[in-house]
């Protein structure tokens, strides 16, 4: 991994830390690139059932600065980030996003691209990228839209103002709101319940919300199916219907 992302493990909780303070822990193209590894390496990792993503208290994450925009919108093969998105879309692991402070850009496309949010009071959002003469390139325009709507996405993004932890949770693009002093330990708190649960069921149902997003009904409603075909078949599933029959906790083993 670059200087500025770490992960460290525990409980079955994975945390990928970005903390490149001097940069406003800007989204370059390498930190990208980084974090994609590292997030499909946890993904491939049993142990890893559940990933908090999280950045410093004063920044979550942004964009990239003004020269490095320069640079690669010269370039013939530009690609800003694209094939990172891919890649975090591909990620089976539940994720969670701790966020505090400025989450911009880029930085608030990551955000809600995990499929849970935890943020700060003293978080900030936004998409500002028409203000550069830019617009989102990592699915803002798109997440945005179906879950605050389009003329509520479009005055977001067609002005790149920013708005507060309060109202992304009355819109519904945030789990909960958190005190300054417990926001990444609520995040944790989140991940460790998802990491106790029967892994592959949790694999699964994060595929079958998921599919809600990205397929038609009659399509996702079959994707369902199938994924509730495949939890049935599973070996923690009967050791699940063991442990209700004789009033212990089940040992789930993630087969």
């Amino acid at each position: 991994m670059i200087e500025g992302l770490s992960t460290a493990t525990s409980m079955s909780v994975a945390t990928v830390m970005i903390d490149r303070g001097q940069s406003r822990n800007a989204l370059t193209l390498e930190l990208l690139d980084a974090l994609a590894d590292e997030l499909e390496r946890l993904d491939a990792d049993a142990e890893a059932r559940c990933i908090v993503i999280s950045g410093t208290e004063e920044y979550f994450a942004t964009g990239a600065d003004i020269g490095a925009l320069v640079t690669e919108a010269n370039r013939a093969d530009h690609d800003p980030g694209t094939s990172f998105w891919k890649r975090f879309a591909a990620i089976e692991t539940p994720i969670v996003a701790a966020v505090s402070g400025w989450a911009l850009g880029p930085g608030c496309e990551l955000a809600f691209a995990c499929d849970m949010v935890i943020a700060s009071e003293k978080a900030t959002f936004g998409q500002p990228e028409v203000t550069l003469g830019l617009i989102p390139g990592g699915g803002a325009a798109q997440h945005l839209t179906r879950v605050v709507g389009k003329h509520k996405a479009m005055e977001l993004i067609l002005t790149g103002r920013r708005f507060s932890t309060d109202q992304a949770y009355r819109w519904g693009l945030i789990n909960a709101r958190a005190k300054r002093q417990t926001w990444r330990q609520e995040a944790q708190d989140l991940a460790h319940q998802v990491a106790t649960r029967a892994p592959l069921a949790v694999r699964y149902a994060k595929q079958a919300v998921l599919a809600a997003e990205r397929e038609p009904l009659e399509q996702a409603l079959e994707t369902e199916r199938r994924l509730f075909g495949q939890a049935m078949a599973t070996e923690d599933r009967v050791e699940a219907a063991d442990a209700i029959q004789e009033g212990r906790e089940p040992r789930f083993e993630g087969r």
